[in-house]
């Protein structure tokens, strides 16, 4: 891929079986590669991948859908799990007649619910990218679902939201690796589950993606960045039936938006290349 554009990215609403996905999209008829469906970590929303499909876009479709619950997306009843996501992003690729079989490029959530959907259907996945892909112990369960509580956010007195707020600026380094307003960009995505927030994670939490990866056919790659989830992602690597994990140790959260065409060309070089890991 070489990146010579950037591309329009779109805005629309997609019909599903409970409600609607909120979708954005970028690149639409350009290009005769299979589309891409990008999938952002919960809580957050497709904004996550703006940038990239402004660039990715270039030569191919790109589809970035908030989960729902998330972003402007209409959640699913209580309490759904990854299997539940990976059937509703089915859904999108059905509803918006996209040419099958598309490619999926997972974030921490998402990469779980790219994984699931390709072992799912494997009909209807080509490739997946997927950055991070965490193999968790026991105690770690423990010490995240502690870490991303079932609490509320809001309180008459604020304090858990200036707390979450607090918390997040140094989880997304801000004034190291990125700037007050991107980190701004990506809370205010993160609290558009509301009281749901926690229900991505905690579907993340009773996933156990270890038998997925020892099945799956389709050729995936993590990339392991230099962020929370890094020696989880390493111990994921035996287990790839069909695939690699790629270290990453210079980039972090914020990556797709500081270096996007380096990550671009690094995704798109995977999808459009022979390479069947």
């Amino acid at each position: 891929m070489s990146v010579t554009v950037e591309v329009p990215v779109r805005r629309g609403y997609v019909d599903v079986a409970h409600g609607q996905v909120h979708v954005r999209v970028a690149g639409a008829g350009r290009t005769e590669r299979p589309p891409v469906v990008c999938l952002h970590m919960s809580p957050a929303s497709g904004v996550v991948y703006e940038r990239f499909a402004s660039v990715a876009g270039a030569d191919r479709t790109v589809v970035a859908p908030d989960t729902p619950g998330f972003g402007a997306s209409d959640p699913l009843p209580p309490y759904p799990s990854i299997g539940a996501y990976a059937d509703v992003v089915a859904e999108v690729v059905d509803a918006m007649g996209l040419p099958t079989p598309v490619d999926l490029l997972g974030y921490h959530t998402g990469s779980f619910t790219a994984v699931e959907l390709a072992g799912r259907r494997p009909d209807l996945v080509r490739r997946v990218v997927a950055v991070s892909m965490p193999v968790f112990t026991a105690d770690e369960l423990e010490r995240f679902r502690r870490l991303y509580s079932r609490e509320p956010i809001f309180t008459e007195d604020g304090e858990r939201l200036r707390d979450r707020w607090r918390w997040f600026v140094a989880f997304f380094g801000v004034g190291r690796d990125n700037t007050l307003e991107q980190a701004a960009r990506i809370f205010y995505a993160r609290l558009s589950g509301g009281e749901r927030h926690w229900w991505g994670h905690h579907a993340a939490f009773d996933y156990d993606v270890v038998p997925v990866l020892e099945r799956l056919s389709v050729p995936v790659l993590v990339l392991n960045l230099a962020d929370d989830l890094t020696e989880q992602t390493r111990r994921a690597a035996p287990h790839l039936r069909s695939g690699r994990v790629e270290e990453r140790p210079e980039w972090t959260h914020g990556f797709l938006d500081n270096d996007t065409v380096a990550a671009a060309e690094l995704i798109s070089g995977f999808l459009d290349g022979d390479e069947a890991p």
